[in-house]
């Protein structure tokens, strides 16, 4: 496994709820990442955000490592769970509050 691979795989494993986004929760670069943190702070998730435009390495990587082309990409206790549209068509379909519930992650607004 490469080393970038590696760093990714352990970041996912490692959190309960993990962001890959453009910018930061509070700076996002893009409007699908702002999309996402802002169904996540709606929500009352705790989750870690990685910038991947501080790092060009991470940037491509992850999108090998989920084979999903675009980002923001949002992952729960390991496991990929989509990008802006699809966590956006879950929030609205109710369903997300329901995922996060199953996986035994606290929502501190719902």
């Amino acid at each position: 496994m490469s080393d970038i691979r590696q760093t990714i795989d352990n970041e996912v494993k490692g959190n309960d709820v993990l962001l890959f986004m453009k910018g930061t929760p509070v700076f996002p670069q893009c409007g699908f990442s702002s999309a996402v943190v802002q169904i996540l702070s709606h929500l009352g998730v705790k989750f870690k955000a990685i910038d991947v435009l501080k790092d060009p390495e991470i940037r491509s990587g992850i999108k090998e490592y989920s084979d999903w082309p675009t980002i923001p990409q949002l992952y729960v206790k390991g496991e990929f769970v989509g990008g802006a549209d699809i966590v956006r068509e879950m929030f609205e379909n109710d369903e997300l509050a329901q995922f996060f519930a199953d996986k035994g992650i606290a929502l501190e607004n719902v």
